[in-house]
């Protein structure tokens, strides 16, 4: 006869599997009529703890959702998300998403099976049932990069509106007025803001917005790249594009290179993110800097905290961006 296992004692008890894990480790604050329900289950069921849950304390590890770990940006953040959750004794769980609505709800499953301590997601989480499923785990979460008004969670992001408006600005002072934008799902709300940013700079500059200049869904280099060649193919080119990630910068460089146009002297570029990408090109892209470093080490500070001695107030932290000028941006001189 098959043994029974946690998920049969939390769904017989109908509690959620963390709870009986808390139960059985005598961690966290469970009310004593649910904590006798538990035990009660377990008694009943003649459950035995593996050994995978009774060592849980001593396990430490963080899980990372990720959009995609062959983004330089994402690479280089659950590094040094990795660097400071090792300073606290946690490992580092990474699942890799690519925004796919399946691999949400797999990997958030995955996650609570292997007794993960806390959570940072840092992906899109377009499943609401993920969500949902994150929410009612009772597992410690925080919230990277992305912004869900709906919960009350501790967060770290940069003002991704200001980064993309000053960017937009530079190039307007450069003497650009036709300036294009690739981006990707506007469905996020770091896209979302992204392009808020570039339309409130053409506004405050007295530039009409013109939606052909304005390219969404763009989700890799490839597709960055044929779009610049379709925007330099317009009746009316633009003279600058400002992309909303690095490797979509690179891919309108290309694109800008086979349209027979020179980089900085025909058209200005610029990116998002400020990682190795964007000084291993030629010319070195003018981007964005997010401080790639101080939000690692803040939200795994967030997320240990949360973990360890949880607070009812929740933090939403905002970073500052910096505009950074290389190679790829010069002054209109037609």
């Amino acid at each position: 006869m098959k043994q029974p296992t946690i998920y049969d004692v939390a769904k017989e008890a109908g509690v959620a599997i963390s709870t009986v894990s808390k139960v059985l480790n005598n961690t966290g604050k469970i009310g004593e009529k649910t904590k006798k329900k538990v035990e009660d289950t377990m008694r009943k069921l003649n459950y035995q703890p593996s050994v995978v849950a009774s060592v849980k304390k001593r396990i430490k590890t963080i899980g990372l959702l990720i959009p995609n770990i062959a983004d330089p940006f994402i690479a280089e953040i659950a590094r040094t998300i990795e660097d400071h959750g090792r300073k606290f004794g946690y490992s580092l769980m990474i699942c890799s998403t690519d925004n796919n609505l399946e691999k949400e709800m797999e990997y958030v499953s995955i996650l609570k099976k292997k007794y993960i301590d806390g959570i940072i997601v840092a992906t899109g989480l377009k499943n609401k049932d993920a969500l949902k499923e994150l929410r009612e785990s009772e597992i410690p979460f925080v919230i990277l990069s992305r912004e869900v008004p709906a919960l009350t969670v501790n967060t770290v992001m940069v003002n991704d509106f200001l980064g993309a408006f000053e960017a937009v600005c530079y190039l307007v002072k450069l003497g650009h007025k036709k300036i294009a934008m690739i981006t990707e799902d506007i469905y996020f709300s770091v896209t979302r803001e992204r392009l808020e940013g570039y339309k409130k700079a053409l506004e405050q500059s007295g530039i009409l917005f013109n939606e052909d200049y304005v390219s969404v869904h763009n989700i890799t280099y490839m597709d960055a790249r044929e779009t610049a060649i379709n925007l330099l193919n317009l009746k009316e080119p633009p003279t600058a594009i400002f992309a909303s990630t690095e490797p979509l910068a690179i891919g309108a460089m290309q694109g800008v290179r086979e349209s027979g146009f020179d980089i900085s002297t025909d058209i200005s570029v610029i990116g998002f993110d400020n990682s190795i990408l964007s000084k291993m090109c030629y010319p070195q892209l003018s981007t964005v800097s997010q401080p790639i470093d101080e939000m690692g080490k803040k939200i795994v500070e967030l997320l240990v905290e949360e973990i360890e001695k949880p607070k009812k107030v929740k933090q939403r932290i905002v970073m500052s961006t910096e505009l950074i000028i290389r190679g790829t941006t010069n002054e209109l001189t037609t």
